[in-house]
């Protein structure tokens, strides 16, 4: 099994920029598919970004050009870089591994989910 840890959450002004992390830890994480969801107050969870096994990315159009997701196998960790933040993307920040992916883009089906960080985006 696999175990998903997030951090780096918290405040910042719009235009700003914030990395999160989710450390994983278990089995097999070079296996998996990863993704980053979000959900804000009153609205459906949707995924923002998705990675492959082999690193391949897929973006919302709401954060395509401004986020970047990315892996790093030795240190078993999922990234997601944030810039020119802007206050709708205030959200809480899921981390998820998925054995595939869709085109959307988002899990086909979330094996296991991080416990989340909060995004707050000030104006």
């Amino acid at each position: 099994q696999v175990q998903l840890v997030e951090s780096g959450g918290g405040l910042v002004q719009a235009g700003g920029s914030l990395r999160l992390s989710c450390a994983a830890s278990g089995s097999n994480f070079s296996s998996y598919a990863m993704a980053w969801y979000r959900q804000a107050p009153g609205k459906e969870r949707e995924c923002v970004a998705t990675i492959t096994s082999r690193g391949g990315t897929y973006y919302a159009d709401s954060v395509k050009g401004r986020f970047t997701i990315s892996r790093d196998y030795v240190k078993n960790t999922l990234y997601l870089q944030m810039n020119s933040l802007k206050p709708e993307d205030t959200a809480m920040y899921y981390c998820a591994a998925c054995q595939s992916i869709l085109v959307q883009p988002r899990c086909a089906r979330v094996n296991y989910w991080g416990q989340g960080t909060q995004v707050t985006v000030s104006s």
